[in-house]
């Protein structure tokens, strides 16, 4: 950045509030940093906020000065295929945002990108935050003590995670999660149904095999094999397939049509994730923030997972995956609430008959269901007002706070 575009930025920070840079990483990411800068709003009318996001943090006012589907790069290979193009960014963006001089950083989630930008302003003396902990309960716990190198605070959307950092003198929040707060505490199956134009009587599983292309490719074709084992037990049933966006609901189409499934009792859906959760009786799906979804919708589900081959044999070579159980509402439950099948175990016959399980076994299911409330009351903290609180007491932003107060 030139001179004259530094000391406009230099001039234009004299008796003006709080200045934010905020960084997101896919869609997830965006819609939390939306929350999170409606609540900042109300506590500093005045302040200003720019950085890394998609359409709902431009929506809530944020100068977005590169898009959040830029940061989007997942797995191991994908991430040095992008290396040089995301290094780049990341020197440029640091350099213009460190001109913008911004009175805290909030990296949301994206922490193999958000981690480095946030140590980098740390060693010059800007306060930072990281929204969303990264896994230190299922990988190595001394994670916690290199994320305090980078953030100041860090906020946490499950419980069990400030105790792992506070072992690490690091200073942890649990803020709750959005996706509790926004989700009914009792979901309405026939309304859902209803909207989806499924009957209203009939057996229905829902089919999420990822919202990203190596995902599918790598579970859906299993999945729907696994889907038309139960359809021989189940010949009523009705598989509902919400597609993230449509790039992945071409690759679902493709997957779908050479299936065995019947066509007629079939549904892709565009989107409509929490619609065919709630319309479901037995969900199928990947393991990830899908199943918190699930849970919330508490409906009962079987998880699968595959990596390939080389990664899985790298993690167990390496022992760097501390738990045996990976789904989040078992991990929050510390039991095991919905079956888990991963790697080897994840295959059309195994899924098939832990989905036909829960159809055939409804006591078990209303056994779940007080379980799935109080671990959805817990998480309902309303997080992005708590996250926002845990950025406004930040020691550079608190006396700003107490003069508006």
């Amino acid at each position: 950045m030139n001179e004259s575009i530094r000391g406009h930025e230099a001039s234009q920070r004299v008796g003006k509030g709080p200045r934010f840079i905020l960084v997101a990483g896919e869609t997830s990411g965006d819609a939390l940093g939306a929350g999170l800068v409606e609540e900042l709003r109300r506590r500093f009318p005045d302040a200003r906020f720019a950085g890394i996001g998609g359409d709902a943090m431009r929506a809530a006012g944020v100068e977005t000065w590169y898009d959040a589907s830029e940061l989007a790069v997942m797995g191991l290979f994908e991430v040095l295929r992008h290396l040089p193009r995301l290094l780049k960014l990341r020197r440029d963006f640091r350099a213009r945002a460190l001109d913008w001089q911004p009175d805290v950083v909030v990296g949301i989630d994206a922490p193999d990108f958000n981690l480095g930008v946030e140590r980098w302003f740390k060693q010059r003396g800007v306060p930072t935050v990281h929204y969303v902990s990264p896994s230190v309960w299922a990988w190595r716990e001394k994670r916690a003590e290199k994320i305090g190198a980078s953030a100041d605070r860090v906020l946490c959307l499950f419980p069990m995670e400030p105790a792992i950092y506070a072992r690490h003198g690091v200073d942890a929040r649990f803020v709750g999660h959005p996706m509790a707060d926004a989700m009914p505490l009792h979901p309405d199956r026939d309304a859902a149904r209803a909207q989806l134009g499924l009957p209203a009587g009939a057996p229905v599983l829902a089919v999420l095999p990822g919202s990203r292309l190596g995902e599918i490719e790598r579970l859906g074709e299993v999945f729907f094999e696994a889907a038309w084992h139960v359809s021989e037990t189940l010949p009523a049933l009705h598989v509902v397939v919400p597609a993230a966006n449509a790039r992945c609901r071409a690759l679902l189409q493709a997957q779908l049509s050479r299936s065995a499934l019947p066509v007629m009792h079939s549904h892709l859906l565009d989107g409509q994730a929490r619609t065919a959760l709630a319309a479901a009786d037995v969900v199928l799906l990947a393991s990830g923030t899908a199943t918190l979804e699930a849970m919330l919708s508490k409906r009962p589900m079987v998880v699968g997972y595959r990596v390939s081959p080389l990664t899985y044999r790298i993690v167990r070579a390496l022992g760097m995956l501390k738990v045996d159980r990976y789904a989040l509402p078992n991990v929050l439950a510390g039991e095991d609430l919905a079956p888990e099948l991963m790697q080897d175990d994840c295959t059309p016959e195994r899924l098939a008959g832990a989905v036909l399980r829960w159809f055939q076994s409804p006591g078990e299911v209303a056994a779940l269901q007080p379980k799935y409330l109080a671990l959805h009351e817990q998480l309902r903290r309303n997080a992005s007002a708590s996250a926002a609180d845990a950025v406004a007491t930040l020691p550079r932003l608190a006396p700003a706070r107490t003069t508006r107060a």
